[in-house]
């Protein structure tokens, strides 16, 4: 009896879309090249006008945004994402304790998590590979 192997072709894995929103343009490229080094398609957004912008022309599956931006609000870039890519989840970060009782997760549907700003590189990547993990 001879044995046969069936090879099955992995499924190809999409490369995560990843828009960083983020006012400071030192740590938002700081992260969007770690990410890219990750194989990942990163945007930057330092205003909520620009991130709207580019939610209207792009598909988007993970959002890493600041709550605190210098022109605009945070909020309002969530739910533009909600109603634009109900799919994409979001992974708020802040260097402010507002929110920091976890009610971010009842104003934002699709808020996954929430982050000191100051979380490295490698775990702000870790986190969007574990929710772009749909992706698969």
């Amino acid at each position: 009896m001879s044995a046969r192997i069936h090879a099955t072709a992995s499924p190809s894995r999409q490369r995560p879309r990843v828009l960083i929103v983020e006012s400071k343009a030192e740590l938002g490229t700081i992260w969007q090249r770690h990410l890219q080094r990750q194989m990942m398609d990163v945007a930057c957004a330092r205003t909520q006008s620009e991130a709207i912008a580019h939610l209207a022309q792009n598909e988007v599956d993970i959002i890493i945004l600041d709550l605190v931006l210098e022109k605009g609000a945070a909020l309002a870039v969530s739910d533009y994402a909600n109603y634009r890519h109900p799919e994409a989840r979001v992974i708020f970060v802040t260097n402010t304790t507002f929110f920091s009782d976890g009610s971010i997760f009842a104003h934002s549907s699709n808020a996954r998590a929430f982050l000191p700003s100051s979380t490295p590189p490698e775990d702000l990547a870790a986190m969007v590979e574990h929710y772009g993990a749909h992706l698969h």
